[in-house]
């Protein structure tokens, strides 16, 4: 067979490709809401929002005590522990927009200590779910205390809500605080006040 013959392979155009069931699904809602899911510039979009999807929510994939690991120390030191400004992604659950802010994350220890930067870790397993900020919230102060069991756990999460932002009342400037607190902060006035205050260096919470 001469050269001209020969039949040269070709590489399958994204239109060819397999596409997931999930990709299938996101071109039928491309043509619901009245795009051509054929045209150029969406030709590879289904998969590249089944990335993103997947990347934004594999907090169903992780676990605390995988993030954690042996990263958990005896140590007598019984004064608050205090990491401010965690930066949070999450999803909401309702509409499925981002909403994103910051967490503060208080401990008074009882005999154990964990790694600072395993706390942020904690703050991903569960924002990087489909979300309502108040369950977000309590969550992140449940998994530290059954960690540590310490005296006490206080947890603030300040976040701006885009389902508020650039949908329904389009509240630009709006913040929605939330807190959960337990042991010695939930009974301790002083102890909570401490908390929120150190929350608050540099004079907003923010």
């Amino acid at each position: 067979m001469s050269t001209v013959d020969r039949e040269v392979p070709r590489s399958e155009s994204p239109q060819q490709a397999e596409a997931t069931p999930f990709q299938e699904r996101v071109r039928e809602l491309l043509g619901e809401l009245g795009e051509d899911p054929g045209r150029a510039g969406l030709l590879k979009t289904p998969e590249r929002v089944e990335k993103s999807l997947r990347w934004l929510t594999r907090g169903y994939h992780l676990s605390v005590e995988d993030v954690i690991g042996d990263a958990v120390f005896e140590e007598e030191h019984h004064n608050m522990v205090v990491v401010r400004d965690i930066e949070m992604y999450s999803m909401c659950e309702h509409h499925m927009l981002p909403f994103f802010g910051k967490v503060h994350i208080a401990y008074i220890p009882d005999g154990k200590i964990v790694g600072l930067s395993k706390l942020p870790r904690i703050v991903e397993v569960f924002a990087r779910r489909l979300q309502v900020q108040e369950r977000l919230t309590e969550q992140i102060a449940t998994a530290i205390q059954d960690v540590l069991k310490p005296q006490g756990v206080g947890v603030v999460i300040e976040a701006a809500h885009l389902c508020m932002m650039m949908r329904g009342v389009e509240k630009q400037n709006s913040k929605t605080i939330t807190s959960a607190v337990k042991g010695v902060f939930l009974d301790d006035l002083r102890t909570r006040e401490e908390f929120l205050r150190l929350c608050m260096v540099g004079g907003s919470m923010s």
